[in-house]
């Protein structure tokens, strides 16, 4: 299913636009954030919203048709081939589902628009996180760090921490940053989807749809940083305490196939990507990979039961590329 030429008609854009912005009446977490109907209505009338369309892949169901894959145990997967604005794949890609660490991607996404990459974030006792299993790259209160150095840690280790520091620096508060982190996604038209925190821990208002994770990688692949650094299977660097002594950050990817242990299909390299795990949320995992003409693809895939079964899927939803 795609968004084609300009040569479709003004009153079928708007009716993929019109479907864009639709959800699913699967079941969804508890949540009180309800979308903005004004906002999507004037998106829907603004003479822009029919070239918004048009760079995007448009679906309101599942496309399993005419393909191979068979991917049962996942509650949500999507294929996206990024330069022909065609679905490949679709299984409940609108149902709101917890992301875990995918949310991550949305932060680097603010952090990149409104932030400077070359500032020095000073860590606040804010930073704290004490729930069990939290991944931390270890700051503490009076550390310092540049917000480059923060989204490595991001998005490489998935460090919360990190994305907790990135927002309350770039947004002067958590609260003002995750309102940031919500403008965004209505701006990207990813309005099945609501943030309360910048790194994914499970709440029940914080949840997103695996076609909204599309738009939001999509968005983010802008950034030539963020390219570089989801691309990365190791990150090491210097930072500074509080009385300006050093202490080094050293950490692998979180992604397994840049780590080598699952290999990709044949004809298809895997650029990176981001991993999240909870127990709400399940295994999650979102990739940017390229064919043998460098044509690029966007894959997710929420709520898988376990790691490996997450990864194996992964594997045959990008064997599709090459059917």
């Amino acid at each position: 299913m795609k968004c084609t030429s300009r040569k479709i008609s003004a009153f079928l854009c708007i009716l993929l636009i019109m479907i864009l912005f639709s959800g699913c009446t699967k079941k969804q977490p508890e949540v009180s954030y309800k979308n903005n109907n004004d906002i999507k209505n004037s998106l829907i009338r603004d003479e822009k919203a029919i070239s918004f369309a048009q760079e995007l892949c448009v679906v309101n169901e599942d496309v399993t048709e005419n393909t191979k894959v068979e991917i049962e145990e996942v509650s949500a997967a999507g294929l996206f081939d990024v330069n022909n604005h065609e679905v490949i794949y679709a299984k409940d890609i609108h149902e709101r589902l917890y992301p875990a660490s995918l949310t991550k991607i949305m932060t680097a996404l603010v952090a990149l628009k409104y932030g400077n990459t070359e500032d020095t974030i000073t860590v606040t006792e804010n930073v704290k996180i004490t729930e069990p299993g939290a991944q931390l790259c270890g700051l503490k209160a009076g550390d310092q760090l540049t917000l480059n150095q923060a989204l490595h840690a991001l998005l490489i280790d998935s460090a919360n921490d990190s994305g907790l520091a990135i927002a309350e620096h770039v947004g002067g508060s958590i609260e003002n940053f995750t309102q940031l982190m919500n403008e965004e996604a209505v701006a990207i038209g990813a309005t099945n989807s609501h943030f309360v925190n910048p790194h994914g821990l499970s709440d029940n208002d914080h949840y997103v749809t695996a076609y909204d994770m599309y738009l939001i990688m999509n968005e983010a692949m802008k950034y030539p940083l963020f390219n570089e650094i989801i691309h990365m299977n190791e990150y090491e660097t210097v930072y500074y305490d509080k009385d300006g002594k050093e202490k080094k950050m050293s950490f692998q990817t979180t992604n397994l196939f840049l780590r080598g242990n699952y290999s990709s299909p044949e004809k298809i390299t895997v650029i990176g990507g981001k991993t999240g795990t909870t127990n709400a949320a399940g295994n999650c995992l979102i990739l940017l990979a390229r064919d043998t003409a460098g044509n690029p693809y966007i894959s997710v895939i929420l709520r898988a039961s376990e790691r490996d079964l997450l990864y194996n899927e992964m594997i045959e939803l990008l064997k599709e590329i090459n059917n």
